[in-house]
């Protein structure tokens, strides 16, 4: 059972974020939130949610303190704000996805000020954080863990602990952002090579959404992939630039060969210099309008 009138506060309010402050403002949670867009931080106050004016005013007296933002150098500034106002007995769960030693990095920093993080990466997008059924990766103190397990049963549908160090939920999100990422790619491949050969779009998802073929980033993003409906944004492009950035750095630094993760890679990039970077990944179709030289070969990166 949850404390009475427990307050929790979420910073980040985007396609993961808002869903999930939502699901814990049904459940009966006071929930203060802050994010930089506008229209978000309506949304979120249309919901029930108190808003807040920064980070700081987000993390004051909260039992927990969520944060949901882009990338490690976003959480960094957003847990250097709120830690004039955070209590030590608050948790800090990041969900933001990272790399290993970046969530590492942090939570040593924090731990100088007497602080303790839970490595927090989820899957599942926008439909998961609306429908209350991630998956969560967890690493951290147990008795952090403990304490926020009946916050996480209220958005996410299955949560699992991979160890007790911060980085160790962030590795297993990288292998799952790998097959991800890939398996976006691949779909869209698919999906224009079924065009080009001049076979039916429709009756082709029809047949491999029913066969062995088919996979989550397929049944989920072929339509999409066909229709170029790209604004209905479930995951953004960006998010794939960022997170493959990282599997490659990572495959690189332990000398592993991960040439499909760099060939996605080279794809995503490419769409997102297209100008597709805010736009749901299932954009990185539109690499396949070019000629394949325009991005096959252009793995040379510098790894974000």
């Amino acid at each position: 059972m949850r404390e009475p009138q427990q307050s929790i506060g979420v910073v980040g309010l985007g396609v993961i974020g808002l869903g999930l402050a939502r699901n814990l403002l049904n459940a009966g949670y006071r929930v203060k939130g802050f994010d930089p867009n506008p229209a978000t931080m309506e949304a979120f106050k249309s919901a029930g949610g108190q808003t807040c004016p920064d980070a700081a005013e987000c993390a004051s007296m909260v039992r927990q303190f969520i944060v949901c933002v882009f990338d490690a150098p976003q959480a960094i500034g957003v847990l250097d704000e709120a830690l004039s106002t955070l209590e030590t007995s608050t948790d800090i769960i990041v969900h933001t996805t990272m790399a290993p030693d970046e969530i590492q990095a942090v939570a040593e920093r924090m731990a100088e000020s007497g602080f303790a993080i839970i490595d927090a990466p989820v899957t599942g997008g926008k439909a998961g954080a609306d429908a209350g059924t991630l998956t969560i990766m967890l690493s951290g103190p147990p008795a952090a863990i403990a304490r926020a397990e009946p916050v996480f049963e209220h958005y996410s549908q299955r949560r699992v602990v991979l160890g007790e160090q911060p980085g160790a939920a962030t590795t297993v999100k990288m292998v799952n952002q790998l097959l991800n990422g890939v398996h976006m790619v691949v779909a869209a491949e698919a999906i224009s090579f079924a065009i080009r050969a001049g076979a039916d779009p429709q009756q082709t998802m029809k047949v491999i959404t029913n066969g062995a073929a088919n996979s989550r980033a397929f049944e989920s993003r072929a339509s999409m992939m066909v229709g170029r409906t790209f604004d209905d944004v479930r995951g953004a492009l960006e998010i794939f630039t960022k997170d493959l950035g990282i599997v490659s750095k990572m495959a690189e630094q332990m000398d592993f060969d991960a040439s499909l993760a760099r060939a996605a890679l080279a794809r995503f990039d490419a769409a997102a210099g297209d100008g597709f970077a805010k736009y749901d990944c299932s954009s990185v179709v539109t690499t396949y309008d070019k000629s394949h030289s325009d991005t096959v070969h252009s793995n040379d990166r510098e790894s974000k």
